[in-house]
């Protein structure tokens, strides 16, 4: 007998993820290593739960995602949109709600390109008059 699975993907700046809810006690796994492990710091932790917070469905699923591209910042992202559409999928009903906090909308903003004869994406050479 198979299992009940969701399945979404989450993308921020270069980072992808692939997130699978599972029917559980809330134990959350990234690239097979404990969650407390793989992000570092409590903001980008919470910034990965804020979609079970929300929805009050944090002890009812145990999350497995893979991550690959990009920094831990990227990552934290990734993870959080890929959470909040399998959400989605579960359950249509919370889709308003994850919504109006703006967890379904992926977050565009990624590095701007280096143009040439500048020294970064706008930043410029010094000047100099002679």
């Amino acid at each position: 007998m198979a299992s009940i699975e969701y399945y979404a993907t989450g993308r921020r700046k270069t980072s992808t993820a692939r997130v699978f809810l599972r029917p559980g006690k809330g134990l959350i796994t990234v690239n097979h290593r404990a969650f407390e492990n793989f992000f570092p710091t409590d903001a980008l932790r919470t910034q990965v739960r804020r979609p079970l917070l929300l929805t009050e469905t944090g002890e009812k699923f145990d999350i497995l995602a893979t991550v690959a591209g990009g920094g831990v910042n990227g990552q934290a992202g990734a993870v959080r949109l890929g959470i909040a559409r399998a959400l989605v999928e579960f359950n249509a009903e919370l889709r308003r709600q994850l919504k109006k906090d703006g967890l379904l909308t992926s977050d565009s903003r990624v590095k701007e390109r280096k143009k040439y004869g500048l020294a970064g994406a706008r930043k410029r050479f010094q000047f100099s008059k002679r």
